[in-house]
Order: structure tokens, then C-alpha cells, then sequence
């Protein structure tokens, strides 16, 4: 059976195996015949991706302009939706741009509510070109009881709604259509990749189409207006949507239709988001039975501060004389692949921890996964500034060598009590991601260039007390 590779450049992880998503839904309609001759939509059952759910939801704007009885054309009821899936405007839903956003979560999650806003929009704006395939007796027969109100419109369609064909009817349905476009932006806030995550739409008691992600909605989005979100707050979010059975969240999680993960482990600890999740093709937990194959990803660590530590000292110190050590620094440098093992968590149903294992020379060094996450989110970058305070140089005499190798071997979490200790990776994103699941995440400065310059950075960065740990 083929194994999942994940591939970064020259470098590749591997796990799981892959899942070849055929996805095919079954034809239903969208619309039910009541008694009385008016029809009912909902979203029909089976597993969408954002544009094919884009693409549903258009029926809805298609019935809004047959009510209006050609007075309307697209535009001006589009120009309203690119006004509510905007971060500023009257009519935007969520005003991100009026916040002063600085922490690095915010940031990298309102970027992709503004990307994922302007996509819907476009697709919305293509659809509307497409001619549809209901007739346009039923279409103005459509009747919507939404319970939503709440959203703006432009001057325009304000005019067009309330007009001579407008009513509660028409309004009705302009504002569903927008909620669900809403909803459907917010809850793919998270993804990197957010085009390709499968959601699977269940009719129930929770509302139709996107309507079940509404509770959740409202927490996540609470917490990222007071300040700044949790991972943890994240992944919960991701996790009521895809895999709502599951007991609390972890780092990530595996449902029906593949795997969340954070989105850091597809590119270089120095450059990859640190709070986006991703969705990856892949069935990690082979032992996993039952319909929904759905399980939590647990850290080892559950509270890190108390975790076992072992000092980075002497004892890790890296000697050039000593025999052997060319070797091991070639090894260092050659280590072009990682895997990823899973275990089940014993009387834990549906919860597993993962490791992530390379080999260096002739050894093989394990370190949880969870833990590598937490180390990327909690990592500093060297500071640039134009001009560095002299009291900040490094005096590089003191500044202490070790083995990646020597620290990986150690058990629990590695850390160091004071001065500035320098771990050279040979530049193998690989053995960085491991030093991340191995070193306590504290003052972990991860350099991006080597030489004295990006040291002397290195000083002014991280907290301004403790021992520093610098990665090259």
C-alpha cells in the first residue's frame, strides 16, 4: 500500500495513506413541492467544495430576480454581495479593516477572510453569467422563511427590494443567499488551502446548508473581535464543521475526508503561517474503524510547563575534534526524508499522538508532532532594524556551539538556564522542525541567514530575559 508523501522542495514527509477523493453527489433537488404549489430549498446532502456550493446557492439569487420580474438585472444585487463579503463598507459583515490588527493570528486570518471574500464574489459574479437550469415558473414560486435580517444593503437594492415587485418575500431570500455566502466565508477562514477542503452538507435540526456552522461561527468570531485567537480556538472551529462527533480538539484532526493539520508543516519553519490549518489528502490513522473515520490528533504534552527538561549543556556541546563528527554533520546535511508514526492513546477512544521520526547517520530521533507545532507557533525571527544598539552585540566568544544531533538525543524538553547557545541544522528544514519539537519554547530564535550580522539581530530579539536558543 503507497504511503502519503508531503513534498517541500528537495525534502518530503511521509504518513498515512492517500485518500483519491471521487467525490460524485447524488442527484437531488434543491427544491421540495409544498401542498400549496410554493417551493423549498435546501442545499442538497453530499460533499461540497467552496465553488460547487457557490454554485447551489445561485439558484436562490436566480429566484430573486424571476420575483422581481426582470426589473433588476445581476449587477447591482452582486455589487451588494462584494459590499457584505468586503472587510469595510456599510455593508460589510465582518469590519476586520477597521481593527488595529498586530498579532500574528489575526493577521494571517484576515488575510484569508479578504482572498476567500473577493473569490466567492467573483464566483458569485460567474454564476450569475451561467443560464440556469430552472424554469422560471418554479423559480418565482420559491418561498423562504429565513430567519436572517440583519444584513445591509446597498441604497440601490434597497430600492429594488422594497419596490413595486420587491416584499417580504424577495427580501426574505436576498438575505439568506447573502447569509450563506457569509457563512460559507467565515467558516473557511482557517484553510490555507481553503478552494479544496471537503465539507459535507447533513440535513437536520440545525438549520439549512451552512447553517449548522452558525453556533461555532459565533464563538470563533467573538474571540477574534476581543483578541487574539488561540490555535486551540481555531482548530475547534475547523473541527465543529468536518467532524462535529469528535470529543474536544487537539492539534488536528482526521475525519471522513482527509486531514487538518497545521498548514506550517507544507513549508519552511521560518516563512509558514502559524495559525492557518490545512487540509491534506491523506488517511493518517490506518486502525481507526467505524463510517466517519474521525480522530484527534493529542499533543504528548498536554501542559508543557510541566514536562520533564533536560539541560542543554556540556554535554551537547559541539567538538570539532572529536572523531567521527564529519560524519555526523554530512548525515546532517543528507537527511532528506521524515515520517510521521502513529499510536493510539490507551483508554482514549479516538484520540492518537503522532511522532515525527528522521534519521541522522545510523540513528533515528523521535519528537511529537504537537509539540513541533506549538515550537514553530512559539519561535522568534532576528529583528530587523536599521540601526542595532551597540549594548545589543553579541560578544560571539560567548556564544556557545552545540550538536543538533547531541540535543536531539535528550530526554523531554531541552532547555538552558542562561546565555546564548547556537544550533547549527546544516540548513535542513527537517532537522529545524525537530529542534522546534525537542527545545522548551522559550526564547527559540530561528536565524533565516548565517554570519555574524544575523546574530547580532538574534541578540535584540525574543524575551528580554532567559537564555536565548539561535537555529541556523
Amino acid at each position: 500500500m503507497s504511503t502519503y508523501q508531503l513534498k517541500t522542495g528537495e525534502y518530503s514527509l511521509s504518513w498515512g495513506t492517500p485518500l483519491a477523493l471521487n467525490i460524485a453527489n447524488p442527484q437531488q433537488d434543491a427544491l421540495t413541492r409544498q401542498p400549496e404549489g410554493e417551493w423549498d430549498w435546501e442545499l442538497p446532502e453530499g460533499v461540497y467544495r467552496a465553488r460547487e456550493i457557490v454554485w447551489e446557492l445561485g439558484m436562490l439569487l436566480d429566484s430573486v430576480i424571476e420575483h422581481l420580474r426582470g426589473t433588476s438585472g445581476y449587477e447591482p444585487l452582486l455589487e451588494n454581495v462584494r459590499n457584505s463579503l468586503a472587510l469595510s463598507g456599510r455593508e460589510a459583515v465582518l469590519q476586520l479593516d477597521a481593527l488595529a490588527l498586530e498579532d500574528t493570528a489575526r493577521l494571517e486570518l484576515a488575510e484569508q477572510a479578504r482572498k476567500i471574500g473577493e473569490a466567492i464574489a467573483r464566483w458569485a459574479s460567474e454564476r450569475g453569467e451561467e443560464e440556469t437550469p430552472i424554469s422560471r415558473e418554479v423559480l418565482g414560486a420559491i418561498r423562504f422563511r429565513s430567519r436572517c435580517d440583519h444584513h445591509l444593503w446597498t441604497l440601490l437594492v434597497t430600492d429594488i427590494l422594497t419596490g413595486p415587485h420587491g416584499g417580504p418575500t424577495v427580501m426574505q431570500l436576498f438575505n439568506e443567499y447573502l447569509h450563506q455566502l457569509v457563512l460559507l466565508r467565515d467558516f473557511l477562514i482557517p484553510f490555507e488551502n481553503w478552494e479544496e477542503v471537503p465539507i459535507e452538507i447533513k440535513h437536520g435540526e440545525t438549520g439549512k446548508g451552512l447553517r449548522f456552522t452558525e453556533q461555532a461561527r459565533t464563538a470563533f468570531l467573538s474571540e477574534f473581535l476581543i483578541g487574539k485567537p488561540s490555535h486551540q480556538s481555531v482548530l475547534h472551529y475547523a473541527q465543529s464543521g468536518l467532524a462535529p462527533a469528535l470529543s474536544a480538539a487537539g492539534y488536528g484532526f482526521q475525519y471522513h475526508y482527509g486531514t487538518i493539520l497545521p498548514a506550517s508543516l507544507n513549508g519552511h519553519p521560518a516563512t509558514a503561517r502559524r495559525y492557518l490549518l490545512r487540509w491534506y489528502p491523506v488517511r493518517t490513522v490506518p486502525f481507526v474503524e467505524g463510517e466517519t473515520a474521525a480522530a484527534v490528533f493529542d499533543y504528548a504534552y498536554a501542559d508543557y510547563y510541566s514536562a520533564s527538561r533536560s539541560q542543554v549543556d556540556d554535554s551537547t556541546v559541539k567538538d570539532n575534534n572529536v572523531v567521527g563528527i564529519a560524519s555526523v554533520e554530512w548525515a546532517l546535511e543528507q537527511a532528506r526524508e521524515a515520517e510521521l508514526l502513529v499510536s493510539p492513546i490507551e483508554d482514549a477512544k479516538d484520540r492518537i499522538r503522532i511522532r515525527y521520526r528522521f534519521r541522522i547517520a545510523a540513528a533515528d530521533y523521535d519528537v511529537d508532532l504537537g509539540q513541533i507545532f506549538r515550537g514553530h507557533r512559539y519561535l522568534y525571527l532576528p529583528e530587523s532594524k536599521p540601526d542595532h544598539d551597540p549594548s545589543s552585540q553579541l560578544d560571539l566568544e560567548n556564544v556557545t556551539r552545540h550538536s543538533a544531533a547531541k540535543i536531539l538525543e535528550l530526554p523531554g524538553l531541552a532547555t538552558a538556564d542562561s546565555g546564548y547557545h547556537l544550533i547549527d541544522t546544516a540548513r535542513n528544514p527537517l532537522v529545524l522542525w525537530a529542534l522546534l519539537g525537542k527545545l522548551y519554547p522559550e526564547n527559540v530564535i530561528v536565524l533565516e541567514e548565517d554570519g555574524e550580522e544575523a546574530l547580532h539581530r538574534a541578540a535584540g530579539s525574543g524575551k528580554g530575559f532567559g537564555a536565548k536558543i539561535l537555529i541556523t
